[in-house]
C-alpha cells in the first residue's frame, strides 16, 4: 500500500471513528467538517475510487447546504470524477451553490448557461449570473460579462460598459481582460482610440505571458502604434507567441523573414512559419 493510499486509510477512520461524526450528531454539524474531510482527501486523490470517497463527503456537505461542497460536487459532476459525468446534475448544485452567494458556482452557472450544458443555452440568464458574481469581484466574471456587453448577448451592446468591466478585472491582474481593454483602446471601442494605452495594456500581458497579447504587441511594433517602429523588437515579441502556436503570430513571423523586417531576408524560415 503506497504512502498516499495509507493516507488516505488513516484519516478516513480518525473521522470515522470520532464521535462527532457518528449519526446521532451528523445533523448537528453542518455541512463544513464534511467539505473538510472530502477537499483534504480531495488533494491525495489519484484513482477513481478516491474520488469516489472525495464525492461522498462532499455530497454529505452539499446535503446539509454548504456552499463550497454543493459547487465542488458540481464540479465533480462535469468532470465525472467519483460520480457520473451528468452536466443536468452539475446544474443542480451549482444553481443550489449559486443562490447561495457563492461566486465560482455563480460563475460556473453562468459558462453552463452561457454553453447550454445541463441547462438551456440561454444569454440572459448567463449575464445574469455573471454579474452576480463580477460585482463580488470575481475576476473571470467581470471579464465574460465585458464580452457579453460587447457583443450584445443577454445583454444591450454596450461597448463602455465592456470596457469598464475589461478594466475592472485588467487592474487586478487578469491577463484576458488586459488583452482585451487593449483591445478596445487600439480600436477606440468604449473609449478614447489610444495607441499608447492599448500598449500599456498588451504589454502587462505580454509579459505575464499572454500569446494574442504577445502578437499584438508585435503588431504594434511592426507598424509604430504606440511605441517607436521598431522591426527587431516586432520580431521579438511575434516569436515568442508563434513558438508557443499562436497562429497569426506564426503567419506575421513568416510575413518578416519574408520580407526581411528585423531579420535577414530568409524565404525558407519564412515558409517554415507560414507551414506550421
Amino acid at each position: 500500500m503506497n504512502n498516499v493510499r495509507v493516507f488516505l486509510v488513516a484519516i478516513l477512520g480518525l473521522f470515522l471513528c470520532t464521535p462527532v461524526f457518528s449519526e446521532e450528531k451528523k445533523g448537528d454539524l453542518g455541512g463544513e467538517p464534511y467539505y473538510e474531510l472530502g477537499a483534504r482527501l480531495h488533494e491525495f486523490a489519484k484513482v477513481e475510487e478516491d474520488y469516489v470517497k472525495v464525492a461522498k463527503w462532499y455530497r454529505l456537505a452539499a446535503e446539509q447546504g454548504y456552499a463550497k461542497a454543493q459547487f465542488a460536487l458540481g464540479f465533480m459532476h462535469i468532470h465525472g470524477k467519483g460520480v457520473p459525468k451528468d452536466f443536468v446534475e452539475a446544474a443542480k448544485w451549482m444553481r443550489k451553490a449559486a443562490e447561495k452567494g457563492y461566486t465560482e458556482a455563480q460563475h460556473n452557472l453562468g459558462l453552463m448557461h452561457f454553453n447550454g450544458d445541463g441547462v438551456p443555452k440561454d444569454y440572459i440568464e448567463a449575464a445574469k449570473w455573471y454579474r452576480k458574481a463580477a460585482e463580488q469581484g470575481h475576476l473571470d466574471a467581470q471579464c465574460d460579462l465585458g464580452w457579453m456587453y460587447y457583443g450584445g448577448d443577454g445583454v444591450p451592446q454596450n461597448y463602455a460598459e465592456a470596457a469598464k468591466w475589461f478594466r475592472q478585472a485588467a487592474e487586478q491582474g487578469h491577463l484576458d481582460a488586459q488583452c482585451d481593454l487593449g483591445l478596445m483602446y487600439q480600436f477606440g471601442e468604449g473609449v478614447p482610440k489610444d495607441y499608447a494605452e492599448a500598449a500599456k495594456w498588451y504589454r502587462k500581458a505580454a509579459e505575464r505571458g499572454h500569446l494574442d497579447a504577445q502578437c499584438d504587441m508585435g503588431l504594434m511594433y511592426q507598424f509604430g502604434e504606440g511605441v517607436p517602429k521598431d522591426y527587431a523588437e516586432a520580431v521579438k515579441w511575434y516569436r515568442k507567441a508563434a513558438e508557443q502556436g499562436q497562429l497569426d503570430a506564426q503567419c506575421a513571423l513568416g510575413d518578416m523573414y519574408s520580407l526581411g523586417n528585423g531579420v535577414p531576408e530568409d524565404d525558407v524560415e519564412a515558409v517554415k512559419w507560414w507551414l506550421k
